[in-house]
């Protein structure tokens, strides 16, 4: 069988619309100590499904983004976007590339997922880029695949770098009212 990165990714999209859900399947605002993977990492993540580290580290391909984000847990990208609406664009292009836009509309705002862009997070840890990426990294419990390279094993997934230019847009495009932790 040849694996081509159409053929995963028409696979991945099978899945993930087989099991897109909502609604929350962690305690909320519950989390545990996790221990980094990699010496050089200084963001000890984990996994939203069941609070256990997530093994992403920094590898030879992370552009310097990435990298500043593995050790900090700050996304570069956020406030770049927020106050550039055109650099943005990339972010919306890795969103609709990975077919983000089939569980959660074109602009976030949720079709079989939920929205991506309002108050209404699903885990309280999505108030943070950190919380966010966790998520669509490792993945959730009521459906979401992990995305991550590391995570899923598979080089054809999505890098470190298109997730965190993913979540800059996403903030960008934030519908929500109240604070935006993220921005401080």
């Amino acid at each position: 069988m040849v694996t081509t990165r159409s053929g995963i990714i028409g696979l991945t999209f099978l899945f993930v619309l087989a099991g897109c859900g909502q609604g929350s399947d962690a305690p909320e605002g519950e989390t545990k100590a996790a221990a980094s993977t990699d010496s050089g990492a200084q963001c000890a993540f984990e996994s939203t499904k069941d609070g256990s580290p997530l093994p992403i580290k920094a590898v030879a391909t992370d552009t310097p983004q990435a990298k500043e984000f593995l050790k900090t847990c700050i996304n570069p990208y956020t406030k770049l976007y927020v106050a550039d609406p055109e650099a943005a664009k990339e972010g919306k292009k890795k969103f609709g590339y990975y077919s983000c836009t089939q569980c959660h509309g074109g602009n976030a705002g949720g079709q079989t997922g939920p929205s991506i862009i309002d108050e209404r997070w699903q885990y309280a840890k999505h108030v943070t880029d950190k919380g966010l990426f966790e998520t669509i990294a490792g993945g959730t419990n009521l459906g979401m695949m992990g995305w991550h390279q590391q995570v899923a094993n598979n080089p054809e997934m999505v890098p470190t770098d298109d997730i965190l230019k993913i979540i800059g847009w996403l903030r960008a495009s934030y519908q929500g009212g109240g604070a935006t932790p993220w921005l401080d």
